[in-house]
């Protein structure tokens, strides 16, 4: 039997190694259920959103509530962000780091209102896209196969269903005031 030269030798161990290495990559990273794939996709999304929209409410609300729930907005979804970040990075997982291109037309929309428009416009908004995150949540907490974004949802429900009953109690405040003014 012939010897293989070192250069030889060297280029066929590296491709051996790089093989064996994408393989133990693609068998590390866990096939993912299309429906929890989505649950995480439209999670990062909204976080996004929330983000986005707290920030422009900490900079053009009129009321404190409404300024220190935008605040709440963006430190709560940042961090959940980061995490959803993370485990979407381990299974493989593209999350948009944006908002979508509807949460950008809300954005600029709200962008143009001020004052107690804003507030109200905002709060209810928040209200809205709380119910429905509130009801994505518990749905991912009981159906999500995979036991991360599983105990992501579990985590991650009762800070929604606090960020509900905040804008549920901010909301009305803000359109009485707002019947007032006129």
């Amino acid at each position: 039997m012939r010897r293989l030269g070192p250069p030889l030798f060297a280029t066929l161990l590296c491709f051996a190694m790089t093989m064996g290495a994408g393989n133990a990559l693609a068998q590390s990273t866990p096939n993912v259920s299309p429906t929890d794939k989505q649950f995480v996709q439209e999670a990062a999304q909204g976080g996004a959103a929330e983000v986005e929209l707290g920030t422009l409410a900490t900079q053009k609300a009129s009321s404190a509530d409404v300024k220190q729930f935008g605040q709440r907005m963006v430190d709560d979804h940042s961090r959940a962000n980061q995490q959803l970040k993370a485990i979407a990075q381990s299974k493989g997982i593209d999350v948009p780091a944006a908002p979508s291109a509807k949460d950008k037309a809300i954005a600029a929309k709200l962008e143009k209102l001020s004052g107690t428009q804003f507030d109200d416009a905002y709060m209810n908004l928040m209200v809205r896209d709380h119910k429905k995150d509130v009801t994505d949540f518990q749905k991912a907490s009981k159906s999500a196969t995979d036991p991360q974004i599983k105990q992501f949802a579990e985590q991650t429900l009762p800070t929604l269903q606090e960020h509900l009953q905040q804008a549920e109690k901010i909301a009305p405040q803000q359109s009485s005031m707002q019947m007032q003014d006129h």
